[in-house]
C-alpha cells in the first residue's frame, strides 16, 4: 500500500528522461528521411535513434516501476494512471477507426463509382469488384492473389482469442493471490502473442513471393498490408509490455489490490484482440 495520503498527489522529482526520449524521436526522424532519400547511412542513423529510445524506455519505466514498488503511488494517482490509459486507448480506437473508414470509402464508394457509366470514358472495362489494385493495374492486367479467411488467418484468429482467455486466467489468478496461475497464463499468453506474430510474419512472406500481393499491388495491397500491418505492430508491442509484467510477477511484484500495470496490460490486450476480429471480418470474410 502507498504511504502517502489520499489526500496528497506524489510529484515526481525532475527528469531527464523526457529529452532523451524527444532527441532519440529527433534522430529516428533524421535516420528515416536519410534513408528514404537513400543517403548513405541513414539506417544507421535510424538505428541508432531507436537504440537511444530503447535505453529511455527502460530507464524511465524502471523508475517508475520502482516509485510504484517503493510505495510512493496512493489511490489518486492510480485513478490518473486509469484515465491516461483509457485514453491512451480511445486515440488508438480512432487510429484504426481512420484506416477502418478508408477501406469503407474505398470499397462502397471509390471502387463502385470507378466503374459506373459515368466514369466509362476513363476507365473502360474497369469490373470495379472487390478485390481490385485499381482500374490501372486492372487495364495492365496486374495478377495478384487475395487473401482469405481461412488458413492462417483463421488459425490466428484462434490464437488471438486464446490469448485473450489465458490473459483473464491470470488476472484471476492474480486476484486470488495465487502467482503460480498469474505466472502461467501469463506465459501462455506470451506464447500465443508471438506464435501469432510468427504466423503473420509468414502469412507475409507467402504474400510477396508466392501471391504478388505487395504493398504495391494498388489499393488492396496498400489498406490489406496498411491494417494488417499496423495491427501486427500494435501485437509486437502488446507482447513486449506482457514479456515485462511476466517478468516482475516472477519477481513478485503485485497484489491483488495493487496492479495496474497488470490491468494496463490487459486493456491494450483484450483491445487488440476486438480490432483483430473486425479486420478478420471486414478484410479477409468479406
Amino acid at each position: 500500500m502507498s504511504t502517502q495520503s489520499a489526500s496528497r498527489y506524489f510529484v515526481p522529482q525532475p527528469s531527464y528522461w523526457p529529452l532523451v526520449g524527444s532527441t532519440a524521436l529527433l534522430i529516428m526522424a533524421f535516420g528515416a528521411v536519410l534513408l528514404f532519400n537513400s543517403v548513405p547511412h541513414g539506417g544507421l542513423v535510424l538505428l541508432a535513434g531507436l537504440a537511444v529510445l530503447t535505453v529511455m524506455l527502460f530507464g524511465w519505466f524502471g523508475r517508475v516501476i520502482d516509485e510504484s514498488e517503493g510505495g510512493s503511488y496512493n489511490l489518486q494517482v492510480d485513478q490518473s494512471f486509469r484515465w491516461s490509459m483509457g485514453w491512451f486507448i480511445f486515440s488508438e480506437v480512432m487510429f484504426f477507426a481512420a484506416f477502418f473508414g478508408a477501406l469503407f470509402y474505398v470499397r462502397v464508394l471509390s471502387v463502385p463509382e470507378l466503374a459506373s457509366p459515368s466514369q466509362s470514358l476513363l476507365w473502360s472495362g474497369f469490373s470495379g469488384v472487390w478485390p481490385t489494385a485499381g482500374p490501372a493495374a486492372e487495364a495492365a492486367k496486374t495478377e495478384f492473389h487475395a487473401m482469405h479467411a481461412t488458413g492462417i488467418p483463421l488459425l490466428n484468429t484462434i490464437l488471438l482469442l486464446s490469448s485473450g482467455a489465458t490473459l483473464t486466467w491470470a488476472h484471476w489468478g492474480m486476484l486470488a493471490n495465487n502467482r503460480k496461475q498469474l505466472v502461467l497464463g501469463l506465459f501462455l499468453t506470451v506464447a500465443l502473442g508471438l506464435t501469432f506474430i510468427g504466423f503473420q510474419a509468414y502469412e507475409y512472406f507467402e504474400a510477396y513471393t508466392h501471391m504478388n500481393l505487395k504493398l504495391s499491388t494498388g489499393i488492396y495491397g496498400s489498406t490489406f498490408f496498411m491494417l494488417t500491418g499496423f495491427h501486427g505492430f500494435h501485437v509486437t508491442l502488446g507482447a513486449t509490455m506482457l514479456i515485462v509484467i511476466l517478468i516482475r510477477s516472477m519477481k513478485g511484484h503485485f497484489t491483488p489490490e495493487r496492479h495496474f500495470a497488470f490491468e494496463a496490460v490487459a486493456w491494450y490486450w483484450h483491445f487488440v484482440d476486438v480490432v483483430w476480429l473486425g479486420l478478420f471480418v471486414v478484410v479477409y470474410w468479406l
